[in-house]
């Protein structure tokens, strides 16, 4: 594993380069410092290709940074004041329980086939994403709880019904998950899209070309006349449009934007950030703020289904440890589930600690014995665990390679195994498989919490009734009501103190061991200008313009 401020030495693709010099070469303008120059072509490196674009699909990375292009959000989350505001709705209300929402929707909007963003068509956004769609095989969307119905007022008004509170249903409607289509995507299948042709919103660039897990191109909207409302920057995007190209190699996405042959690339390891300012070249690195990069446990497992041996195996963690060594200051260390910019956090760090001694002791009390071989025994089997790496999370396989070091010193083996094995998506589902998993989820409100333990969204635990396929008998109703509690209650401080016990309860039952708060990391050429992101770190390219000169 590389220590920390090591740097792999760059490796460049003569054929990827020779393709982007072409593109690059047609957005150079000489321009003064400051004064945005419309036109151009932005090069756009991604790690890793999109699976499915639906828009509550966008929660992995490389879907939300196309999703962020092409789609409009009902509402806006400034990214460093949090608030919500004006975007495709111009105002909104909420009764006082929080189970009516009224918006009104901004006049003229389009989607790029030409269809009206109206009250109608947000109507059947957030009923299908409220619902779901069985027959076309669409999911509910993670952030929205208890929905019931909507109702259109008239062509510019619509109304959301809720069966219970939905306290955080008017920041749901900021997110990614929460996209506007088309009424013709929406009634397309599931698996239909996949095709980032298929995906027709209303946002500021227009998917005009796809190959499937190779590159996407963009084109601006030049009729484009609806950004949120508070933004520098209004009118059509400054780009002529967007060229992304799927680069796994680390190397090569940094190759290419050093020589000039890339304009932003995404996932700039901790190893490379130092390589990349040293040239006067910017690395971003803006927050999740949601539930942190961390290790959790499938209780269903009988190996790690008594407390003592979880609470062992989070004693057994040195966090600081795979920070220092694995990551940069852009990383910091985890003291609670979630981010320390996240609403509701509670500093969890004394509950928190390294303590090898403290570790034995525990699995010696659950009675794993040490054996000859190094490893401890009980009944005859070794406690020898498994896990997948996550190859979105950045490091991941190293990560889990070092916490199993650490967790060798106390006699238990951890298995990592490759994350693009075929195997992975069904053995992640089934705890008698994989007891140990790795996981995080950004989004900024405490329902993210909800999103990623409770059984009916990301079920991390693989809970009685969650996604698994397999008999489950595992169940903690105390957490599932807490959760619920975050989802509904309509006191801000009280669903906030509610985030909070829900954090203490995950640490105090060892079913997480957070290690770091996940940024995403993007590097820039230093003429990139206007690059945003939004409260989660996807990016934004809508107001960038290129001061080549």
């Amino acid at each position: 594993m590389p220590p920390r401020n090591h740097f792999r030495p760059v490796r460049t693709s003569m054929a990827l380069f020779g393709a982007l010099a072409i593109l690059t070469g047609a957005s150079m303008a000489r321009v003064e410092a400051g004064t945005p120059v419309p036109g151009g072509t932005l090069i756009y490196l991604e790690q890793q290709a999109h699976t499915n674009l639906y828009p509550p699909a966008g929660g992995f990375y490389p879907n939300g940074g196309v999703l962020n292009q092409i789609t409009d959000k009902l509402t806006y989350q400034n990214p460093k004041t949090l608030k919500i505001e004006p975007w495709i709705a111009e105002s909104w209300t909420v009764n006082p329980n929080k189970t009516e929402y009224t918006f009104k929707i901004r006049k003229g909007v389009t989607f790029s086939d030409g269809t009206p963003l109206d009250a109608p068509a947000v109507a059947k956004n957030f009923d299908t994403y409220g619902l779901g769609n069985k027959d076309l095989h669409l999911p509910v969307s993670e952030v929205i709880n208890n929905y019931d119905h909507s109702e259109v007022v008239d062509p510019t008004t619509v109304k959301f019904y809720f069966k219970k509170p939905s306290p955080g249903f008017l920041q749901g409607t900021s997110v990614i998950g929460s996209g506007l289509v088309s009424p013709a995507t929406l009634s397309r299948k599931f698996d239909e899209l996949g095709d980032a042709t298929a995906i027709i919103g209303s946002g500021p660039f227009v998917v005009t070309k796809a190959v499937l897990g190779k590159e996407i191109t963009f084109a601006a909207r030049k009729d484009y006349a609806w950004g949120p409302a508070n933004l520098d920057h209004q009118g059509p995007a400054l780009l002529d449009g967007i060229k992304l190209i799927i680069t796994p190699e680390d190397g090569v996405r940094i190759g290419a934007l050093l020589a000039g042959q890339a304009d932003v690339i995404r996932q700039v390891q901790a190893y490379d950030e130092k390589q990349v300012e040293d040239q006067k070249y910017l690395v971003f690195a803006p927050s999740t703020r949601g539930v942190n990069n961390s290790v959790v446990f499938r209780p269903d497992n009988p190996l790690v289904g008594d407390l003592r041996v979880r609470q062992a195996l989070l004693h057994a963690t040195n966090a600081p440890e795979i920070v220092q060594t694995l990551y940069s200051p852009n990383y910091p260390q985890a003291t609670s589930i979630i981010a320390a910019t996240a609403a509701g956090y509670v500093n969890q760090a004394a509950k928190l600690t390294f303590d090898l001694d403290q570790a034995k002791a525990l699995l010696d009390a659950a009675g794993w014995q040490p054996g000859a071989d190094g490893l401890r025994w009980k009944d005859g089997k070794a406690l020898i665990l498994t896990a997948y790496e996550s190859q979105p999370q950045p490091q991941n396989k190293a990560m889990l390679q070092l916490i199993a070091q650490q967790w060798s010193k106390v006699g238990v083996k951890l298995n990592v195994l490759a994350g693009d094995s075929g195997s992975r998506a069904a053995d992640d589902l089934d705890p008698l498989k994989t007891p140990v998993s790795p996981a995080m989820v950004g989004r900024a409100d405490p329902d993210v919490i909800k999103s990623q333990y409770y059984p009916a969204n990301r079920d991390i635990l693989r809970q009685k009734g969650g996604q698994s396929q397999k008999v489950q008998t595992f169940v903690d109703d105390k957490l599932n009501r807490l959760l619920e509690g975050i989802a509904s209650e309509t006191d801000e401080a009280k669903r906030l103190a509610i985030a909070g016990e829900v954090q203490a309860y995950v640490i105090d039952q060892a079913y997480a061991i957070p290690i770091f708060e996940e940024p995403q990391a993007f590097a820039a050429a230093p003429y990139v200008k206007g690059l945003a992101f939004e409260a989660v770190g996807r990016p934004s390219f809508y107001g960038v313009w290129l001061a080549r000169h």
